[in-house]
Formats: C-alpha cells, sequence, structure tokens
C-alpha cells in the first residue's frame, strides 16, 4: 500500500480519495478551515500543514484542483510540494490544466527527482463517486506504470495518449465535443417543447437512435426535470473552452462551435449562472426562444 498525498477534495476529489481510502492506502491532505468531510476523516485521512509536508509524507502526490495557477501554487508555490519532494515520487495532475503549462511543470518535477503523470478526468461527479472516470493520460510509460493501479481505482476507462501534455490535450477535446453536444441537446429538447410535442417521449425515442448519448441521457433528463446542481460547474467548462480557445488561435485553427458555446455558458454566467451544472447552457437558449423546456 502506497502513502498518498491527495490535494483537492472538491465534488469529485473527494469521492476520488475516498476509493483509495478503501483500497488501504495511506492518504494526507492539506488542512484547511472547514472541516474534513467525515467519510474520509472517518477512513483515517490525515490532513498536514501545507503541500510540502504533504509531500515530506507521501510516496505519490495526487492535484485534482480547478485550473492552471492552482496547480501551479501547489506544486511551486511557497509551502509548495516541490520543496518537499522527495526523489522517485510519483506526481500525478488530474485537473484539467493547460497542455504546455503542463509539459513545464513535468520537466520541473523531473528536474527536480520525481515521475510526472498528468491525468485529467471525463464523467462527472457521478463518475467519481462509481469509480467510472475516463482517465486520460499524458506519461512516459514508467509513469504510466506506476501511476495505472491507482487510476484503476478511481477510473473504468484510461487510456495512455502519450507524453506530457498529451492528457491535456485530450481533455481539452472531450470538453469541445461536451460542450457542443450539450447545446445540441438543449436546442433539439428546446425545438420539440415549443413545437409542443411531449419532450419525455422525445428524448426516450432519441436515446434509441443515432443521436443516443450519455449526455442526452444524463444531461437531457437534467433540462426536462429542471435540476441544475453541479455536477460540473459551468464556469470551470467555461475555463477548459478558454482553453481550447487559446490553444486553437495558437494553432491557427477556427472552432466555431467552441466559441458560440463558449458564449452561450457566458450568458448564463451573466444571469448568475456560474455555479450551474453545464447542463444549464439550456436556459441561455430558452431565453433566446422566450420559451422554457416543459
Amino acid at each position: 500500500m502506497s502513502k498518498i498525498g491527495f490535494i483537492g477534495l472538491g465534488i469529485m476529489g473527494r469521492p476520488m480519495a475516498g476509493h483509495l481510502l478503501d483500497a488501504g492506502h495511506e492518504l494526507a491532505t492539506v488542512k484547511r478551515d472547514k472541516l474534513l468531510a467525515s467519510e474520509l476523516a472517518d477512513k483515517g485521512m490525515q490532513e498536514l500543514a501545507d503541500p510540502r509536508a504533504v509531500a515530506e509524507a507521501s510516496e505519490v502526490i495526487i492535484t485534482m484542483v480547478p485550473d492552471t495557477p492552482d496547480v501551479e501554487q501547489v506544486l511551486f508555490g511557497e509551502g509548495g510540494v516541490i520543496k518537499g519532494l522527495k526523489p522517485g515520487t510519483l506526481v500525478i495532475d488530474m485537473s484539467s490544466i493547460a497542455p504546455l503549462a503542463t509539459q513545464e511543470f513535468a520537466q520541473r518535477i523531473e528536474a527536480a527527482g520525481g515521475e510526472y503523470v498528468d491525468a485529467p478526468v471525463s464523467g462527472g461527479e457521478g463518475g467519481a463517486i462509481n469509480a467510472a472516470l475516463t482517465i486520460m493520460v499524458g506519461a512516459t510509460e514508467e509513469g504510466f506504470e506506476r501511476a495505472n493501479p491507482l487510476l484503476e481505482l478511481m477510473g473504468k476507462t484510461i487510456t495512455h495518449i502519450g507524453g506530457h501534455g498529451a492528457g491535456q490535450t485530450c481533455k481539452v477535446a472531450n470538453q469541445i465535443v461536451v460542450a457542443l453536444t450539450i447545446e445540441a441537446v438543449a436546442e433539439g429538447l428546446l425545438f420539440a417543447s415549443k413545437a409542443g410535442a411531449d419532450v419525455a417521449k422525445v428524448r426516450e425515442s432519441l436515446l434509441g437512435g443515432l443521436a443516443q448519448s450519455k449526455i442526452l441521457d444524463v444531461h437531457g433528463q437534467r433540462m426536462i426535470d429542471r435540476t441544475f446542481d453541479p455536477g460540473f460547474k459551468i464556469k470551470l467548462h467555461q475555463k477548459d473552452l478558454n482553453l481550447a480557445l487559446e490553444g486553437a488561435r495558437s494553432l491557427d485553427l477556427a472552432l466555431p462551435g467552441t466559441a458560440n458555446a463558449q458564449q452561450l455558458f457566458q450568458a448564463c454566467a451573466a444571469h448568475d449562472g456560474a455555479d450551474w451544472d453545464h447542463a444549464g447552457m439550456v436556459r441561455a437558449l430558452e431565453a433566446l426562444a422566450n420559451h422554457e423546456i416543459e
């Protein structure tokens, strides 16, 4: 069993850490102002002063934080992981951040004697709770082999995409597809509703045809039920689409659908919806149509 430092106990990080504890690993995290979730405290998770202390006590570090600057702060800031990094420590970043920054972080960790793996995830809160996440890995062959037994405790589909940064590139592509599919599902259900059809039956029928998708299944139902508690917050999907659009500019690549989806998310944020589940994009389309799905 490994001594693991897990930093980032949010909506998804908390159940992910729980799976590692259930498998018998020893976990430590950074002490925060609020109490550690009881399900983790009861399983023996320790709280230490800062990321440096977590690194000093750990053989593996896992980060699951919101954005690129957060990962940089945890790893390299004052009291950061790198200050307490022991030779051979495996650092697995499961956040969704910029691919180019990831390559730089990997170089810095490896120069300090560690092994770096980028392993962003898809599957939302449900995937985290059920240990059914899709995990996209950027690493050396050795890094992937070391990380994989731990990743298998949190995910169902684990793919070694390529070298450092490749996992993050795959995650950006994933977020493009997810955003555009949410928009497609929202437009389809909105059309059906305004035309007077039974939206629940329309969704049921579409799930049996070529339009079938996990997003139509899960988020289509959210749109019908009007349940927009996150899941995955709009503001985090906005962050991911910013990465996509910034990357597209550097590649001289046009992503018009992605840009449009970002504008719809921005419309939601302008109506105090930054913390809605990303299925809440439908509300921006409903406002344009002056019609709510029913």
